[in-house]
């Protein structure tokens, strides 16, 4: 059956339809009334709605910090997707990316964009859309959160975001704030928008069209629909395209990051086998075998990625590969989106309105060919098949195989995302009123479609020699490796959210500064998710792609019931309160009360003091509790107690670790408070001002240990860390004494312990300068990090990661977006700066003699302008150029060892070098 959404027909996207088609017949004109946000004609003051507060007013500056991004502000930075739009915003630290999420087998959060406020967890960030909540990304993984592809970037009007914790008001898991994504709310007429960019070096190029139609006014028709489509496709980005990896010297600077699966293979040899082969005179690149590691091949190796790398993984007997000469670093994908929205007048002051919001992003991950790890017997290895004292002491080989013959793999995902709302928005006597149905799905398959092979049927063409691991295949070989390629579904996720929230506020008895607000609302959601691997992966016979453990499909749900309650004092002219609280029931983790106390003092016309104060709440995500273990590695990383066994070669005691990612059952919800205090100072009608700091502290983290962190911390966390020679009776561990090496390292989601983050938030705007060469302006947005660490677990010490990569990722000291722009008649340009300070880098450089961590690395500052221009050729045609990263800055060199990509960090930073675009909107009113 087909999972097109335009497929799907529910009961409130049957509603949806019906009020299109009753705002399409038409009823009585009426005046426009928006629950969310209400423009302000300049004939009369209209109080309006903003993020952070469901009470309407006539000032734009409460109590809470706010950052607006307009749709202006998106167009002339020449972004297109939600998650570009977030990667310009200075809070924003640590969100999942494309470019980031890029990895091979079992990554089960491939695909998801997701914001990260304050860098303490994308799970801390609630993401809105008009206000509403939208289903998280389904498939299970460390993350829970909105995927930023499921929003309609084209639709969007502007992003408000709430830089402070509105748990007392949207909800408890908006600890580090709310980005509220918010669309067109009318149009008339029909607008095309096109896009197209290319990269100077070639590859991620971007094409982009957007088609946008409406009909009807409320003031002349008593009804409004419209619709946006947008359809966009960004190429893949190769490695061998671009010259700054070969810049960065990653085979002479990170030859431990490097892999030790070669083509031809590597065999590895136990400690007897090497000492007999030894003792026989065996002899490897004109020296006496010495190494567990070797082969035959050195030290040609078949460059260029297999190379004769001494201080590599492969050691001085063998070869390494270098993966980053055969891999992707920007992924090939697709993204379709459309909104649509009907509003209809009914009468009485009532508005019936139903919105619909699809979406598809299908990407395609390509990374370097499959590794494989098998025995073969010792005479399949003609250099060994003389060697018959092998078959008394041990003639299985271990081979460590590059299937290059097999191609890259490549992984297809595709996230899915749909949402309908239908509600009714008026006023009843005092109350003004809004409620709504909101039904939003997104679903995740994750597709093996090339590169991956049937394991079994692939060592059994190797044992029977017509897969040659030592050079090339015969017609055969190539023959049976085509036909045991995987081409399957492997996973497929679907998470699902249902609603219905209302809202009430009215006005009470008047006060020194204005009259008392009262909001008050409540919402009732069911959230389910469902995981199902396919067959073919739960028999665990795909080569790279393991089996979760337990080999059964998952389906979890619960419900949350919230009632909230907001009054806005104004105790004088100058001086406003806000109250705010919240209880919401978790079913299955309880009970939770949340207040929230802001205060607004206006010092003078020119002087605007704020603060606030709140608590939060977050129940584990449903994925934190329930989801299957996850068999995952680490990066390339040093085991200390092995290293101690081998005279610390490197060669042997560093590894991409196994490791089982585990949910927890017995998990407590994280617990927060928060505070800010601010000013808005406006010494000039063109200048403004704001500088906010705000503290965030939270308990009961869930989270892992990082294995970086497990393995640097033995003495603490060793029982983590399972082993061969250790007697435990556990699955896949074959007890070995003789053997120290890690079977796997144990990471569990478990409440740690507390973690802290505070820092300031700097916006100098300056805007309207009128001279006689045109309008000038300019906007500084920064935010400066005072601190951020967290607790490995409750008696452990603090661990930073500002200005300090650990684990996963880094918190820079600084970051801003700067901008400054110039109108002149139907001509303008906006000049932009992105920047990112530098940090101390994860420095996993090893020193193969003792074991210590040398050449310390930090990470240069990274800065990236863009430049772009308008013309306006007639009021319906409008053009744009522009030039993103304007001086072709590459990223800077960082030794880090999370990500699958290595020699930078592909979190934050573009690798797509200098790129043009060029943009065109025409408008038919």
């Amino acid at each position: 059956m087909s999972r097109d959404p335009t497929r799907r027909f529910t009961p409130i996207g049957a509603a949806c339809a019906t009020v299109i088609a009753l705002a399409a017949g038409g009823t009585q004109p009426a005046l426009a009334q928006d629950m969310t946000v209400a423009a302000a004609p300049p004939t009369r003051v209209e109080r309006i709605e903003v993020t952070g507060s469901r009470i309407k007013r006539t000032e734009d500056e409460g109590a809470l910090p706010m950052q607006t991004i307009t749709r202006e502000d998106i167009v002339k930075s020449g972004v297109t997707t939600a998650a570009e739009v977030m990667r310009n915003l200075s809070a924003n630290s640590g969100g999942l990316s494309d470019g980031g999420s890029i990895n091979t087998g079992g990554y089960d959060q491939k695909g998801f964009n997701s914001a990260n406020l304050r860098g303490i967890g994308t799970s801390s960030t609630l993401v809105l859309l008009n206000g509403r909540r939208m289903a998280n990304f389904a498939s299970p993984g460390d993350d829970a959160g909105v995927d930023l592809n499921s929003i309609p970037a084209a639709a969007i009007d502007r992003v408000e975001v709430l830089l402070d914790g509105a748990s007392a008001i949207y909800g408890t898991d908006a600890i580090s704030g709310v980005i509220n994504f918010i669309t067109r709310r009318d149009f008339t007429g029909a607008e095309v928008d096109v896009y197209i960019g290319d990269s100077q070096e070639g590859g991620a190029g971007k094409r982009t069209a957007t088609v946008t139609a409406g009909f009807g006014t409320l003031a002349e028709n008593g009804f409004n629909v419209f619709g946006v489509f947008d359809v966009q496709r960004t190429d893949a980005l190769s490695t061998s395209q671009r010259s700054f990896i070969k810049d960065l010297k990653i085979p002479e600077r990170l030859p431990h990051l490097l892999s030790g699966y070669t083509s031809p293979a590597n065999i590895r040899l136990s400690s007897d086998q090497v000492d007999y082969l030894r003792s026989q005179g065996l002899q490897i690149n004109g020296q006496l075998i010495d190494s567990q590691t070797i082969n035959f091949s050195a030290p040609d190796c078949n460059p260029p990625a297999n190379l004769y790398l001494p201080g590599g993984t492969g050691g001085s007997q063998a070869c390494t590969y270098d993966y980053m000469r055969d891999t992707e670093l920007y992924p090939k994908s697709e993204k379709l989106s459309f909104l649509g929205r009907g509003v209809v007048e009914l009468g009485g002051g009532h508005e019936l309105f139903a919105e619909v919001a699809l979406a598809r992003a299908r990407t395609w991950y390509v990374g370097s060919a499959a590794r494989v790890t098998g025995y073969v017997d010792y005479t399949m290895v003609p250099e060994l098949a003389g060697y018959a004292g092998l078959a008394d002491i041990d003639p299985e080989i271990m081979l460590r195989m590059r299937l290059e013959e097999a191609g890259r793999r490549t992984s297809e995902l595709t996230s899915t995302g749909q949402r309908y709302v239908v509600g009714m928005s008026g006023s009843v006597g005092a109350w003004d009123y809004e409620w709504g149905l909101n039904h939003s799905v997104n679903d995740v398959a994750d597709r093996d479609t090339h590169g991956y092979v049937l394991y079994n049927e692939l060592m059994q063409g190797i044992a029977d020699g017509i897969v040659n691991p030592f050079g090339p295949s015969s017609a055969a070989g190539l023959a049976l490796i085509d036909s045991i390629q995987v081409n399957d579904t492997v996973r497929r996720a679907r998470g699902t959210m249902d609603s219905v929230d209302f809202q009430a506020n009215r006005s009470l008895a008047k006060l020194g500064g204005g009259a008392l607000g009262l909001a008050i609302g409540g919402e009732f959601r069911r959230e389910k998710n469902t995981f199902n691997p396919s067959a073919l992966l739960l028999s665990d016979n795909i080569n790279n792609d393991f089996a979760p453990e337990g080999g059964t499909a998952t389906s979890d749900q619960r419900r949350v019931a919230a009632v909230f309650g907001e009054l806005r004092a104004p105790l004088t002219k100058q001086l406003e309160l806000q109250f705010a609280a919240r209880f919401d029931h978790y079913e299955g983790v309880g009970n939770t009360a949340n207040p929230k106390i802001g205060a607004r003092y206006l010092v003078s016309p020119q002087v605007l003091l704020r603060s606030s104060f709140g608590t939060g709440f977050r129940a584990p995500s449903m994925n934190d509790l329930y989801r299957p273990t996850r068999y995952s590695s680490t990066s390339t990383l040093p085991d200390p107690v092995y290293c101690a066994t081998v005279d610390n070669n490197y060669a042997d005691c560093a590894w991409n670790w196994d490791t089982r990612h585990y949910s927890n059952d017995k998990l407590k919800p994280e617990r927060s408070h928060q505070f800010s205090l601010g000013t808005v100072f406006t010494p000039h009608p063109l200048w403004s001002v704001s500088l906010d700091y705000w503290n965030i502290q939270k308990r009961d983290v869930i989270s892992e240990i990082g294995d970086d962190v497990i393995l640097a911390n033995l003495d603490r966390y060793e029982p983590l860390v399972h082993r061969y020679n250790e007697d435990e009776g556990l699955d896949g561990c074959e007890y070995d004494a003789d053997d120290p090496g890690i079977c796997y390292i144990e990471l569990r989601k478990e409440n740690r312990g507390r973690q802290k983050a505070s820092g300031l938030d700097i916006v100098v705007e300056f805007k309207g300068l009128k001279t006689g060469y045109g309008v000038f302006g300019a906007r500084m947005a920064g935010t400066w990090m005072i601190e951020s660490k967290q607790q490995p677990d409750r008696n452990a010490a603090f661990i930073s990661n500002l200005g300090r990569f650990v684990t996963d990722g880094v918190v820079q000291r600084w970051r801003h977006r700067l901008t400054f722009d110039w109108e002149r008649g139907p001509f303008s340009l906006t000049l932009g700066n992105t920047f990112y300070s530098g940090y101390d880098d994860q420095n996993s450089a090893i020193n193969t003699d003792d074991g210590s961590v040398v050449a310390k690395n930090r990470v240069k500052a990274y800065s990236l302008w863009d430049l772009s221009g308008g013309y306006e050729v007639s009021k319906a045609l409008s053009l744009r150029a522009g030039v993103q990263n304007l001086f072709d800055t590459p990223p800077p060199y960082s030794n880090q060892a999370y990500y699958f990509i290595s020699g930078y960090d592909p979190s934050y930073t573009d690798p797509r070098g200098r790129f043009f675009y060029v943009s065109g909107r025409y408008q038919f009113r």
